[in-house]
């Protein structure tokens, strides 16, 4: 069969319609992907996917609080801490660029110089991690969870960073380092009792095993021989039309889905999170705020969004959630930029203390709500699995990239203009709002398959 026919039969067999009753009770599309409860195995898996993203958030936090004690105890100057700062986001890169292909072929499950080494190092697992722990999720949780478990699980990123704050404005730096250690050990403790991703197995053929492994997370119970057929059918016609190579994705058929995917994670970036987040102590020093009191307050939002926004996102769809949340970052940031434009005027000053922290809180609140998460959700959900490495390192890459331009440039950036810098933020932020509406697939309620056929000719 032609390239072109095997598409087709994809599109014509992936189309939303008709709605079979299936055993309990639930309709279901013609995926097969059925709306399924939570098991034990789901919830182990998820905690350790967890694990793996907590860890990733802890090291971009680790550096705001440690940022006084690092330079006072090594002698570092701005420059070298800038270095240190960022170095984290080329290790990101390196493993950018493979966590793709090593997904696919494994699964997917002295002084300053020691300093920086280790940092380039945990840079390196969080660029595997940001790739490899949403696919993950994606692939074994059943379409009607899969939103709000990505969510969460993706959102203990930011979340973790306020862990950081939290934990190292009362301890040393050096303490801070291995309290980080801790979610690493447990993810790795926790890689031994989960199952693979069913869907890769399915992919190398390993046909037993992805039944079993289907079977573990949907329970003993459960009738999973439909959701089965359906995967195994879409993925022996989908790896008929092309191997997963580099070359493979460029073409017209997948332009749509590439477009997509580096928009958002340019949104995810750009909208300023590492300025904020690796130099947290710095801005509160330029707005007179108690750095310790300042970390204690700024985390109050992160749970409660964390929460809202894994319930907002089956409820309202992916592409809402996200603009209302790129729509609060931009606001953030635009009052960030307001209170130190008033600062350096010398316009209510004694009121910048209270306005920087009241803001910083509502960028915060409004990244863990949708922008932290969702990127990463839209980014396992749309590429087929013929091209699924392949666009993983290259949208990884991306955000990696622009992970690096913001926190190595940040610290320039406010020397020029402290408050120029948060409106260049905003700007991106509003950019990114009109990107999404414009651009951004649904992909609420959708099984993987029928995602990925119908975005294939930019069906919709």
């Amino acid at each position: 069969m032609e390239d072109e026919e095997l598409t087709e039969s994809l599109l014509v067999a992936q189309q939303p319609g008709n709605i079979r009753i299936i055993s309990n009770g639930v309709g279901s599309n013609d995926t097969g992907a059925i709306a399924s409860g939570v098991t034990g195995v789901l919830l182990l898996s998820a905690f350790v996917t967890a694990c793996s993203a907590f860890t990733g958030g802890f090291v971009v936090g680790y550096s705001a609080p440690a940022e006084s004690g690092i330079i006072a105890d090594l002698g570092l100057s701005t420059a070298e801490y800038s270095v240190f700062g960022s170095i984290m986001t080329i290790g990101g890169m390196i493993g950018a660029v493979i966590s793709g292909k090593l997904a696919d072929i494994i699964g997917h499950k002295y002084g300053a110089w020691l300093l920086d080494l280790g940092r380039l190092s945990l840079g390196f697992g969080f660029g595997l991690t940001c790739y490899v722990a949403p696919t993950y999720l994606s692939e074994i949780t059943p379409k009607n969870l899969r939103g709000g478990f990505t969510s969460v699980t993706m959102a203990m990123i930011p979340f973790s960073v306020t862990v950081a704050y939290l934990i190292g404005s009362v301890v040393n730096w050096r303490a801070l380092a291995l309290i980080g250690a801790i979610p690493s050990l447990l993810l790795l403790f926790g890689l031994f009792f989960i199952p693979e991703s069913p869907r890769w197995l399915a992919k190398i053929g390993q046909e037993k095993e992805f039944e079993a492994a289907l079977q573990r997370l949907r329970g003993k119970n459960v009738n999973t021989s439909e959701e089965a057929a359906d995967i195994k059918d879409y993925t022996e016609n989908i790896q008929q039309i092309s191997e997963d190579k580099i070359l493979h994705l460029f073409q017209q058929k997948y332009a749509y889905q590439l477009i997509v995917g580096i928009g958002l994670m340019v949104l995810q970036q750009f909208g300023g999170l590492n300025g904020f987040a690796f130099y947290m102590d710095e801005i509160f020093e330029l707005a007179g705020v108690p750095s310790i009191i300042g970390f204690i307050v700024v985390s109050i939002p992160e749970i409660p969004a964390i929460a809202l926004g894994s319930i907002l996102i089956e409820k309202f769809g992916r592409r809402t959630l996200l603009m209302i949340s790129a729509t609060g970052e931009c606001l953030g940031c635009v009052l960030t930029g307001l209170s130190f434009l008033l600062q350096s005027l010398n316009w209510w000053t004694e009121a910048t203390p209270t306005l920087v922290l009241s803001v910083i809180l509502v960028f915060k609140a409004s990244y863990s709500l949708g922008v932290g998460a969702i990127p990463w959700i839209i980014i396992s959900e749309i590429f087929p699995i013929n091209v699924k490495g392949s666009a993983g390192s290259i949208c990884n890459l991306v955000n990696w990239f622009c992970s690096w331009l913001v926190s190595y440039t940040f610290n320039f950036l406010v020397e020029w203009s402290s408050a120029g810098t948060f409106f260049l933020y905003a700007s991106m932020s509003g950019l990114g709002v009109l990107f999404t509406a414009k651009l951004v697939p649904e992909t609420r309620w959708r099984a993987l398959e029928e995602i990925q056929a119908s975005l294939t000719h930019n069906l919709q």
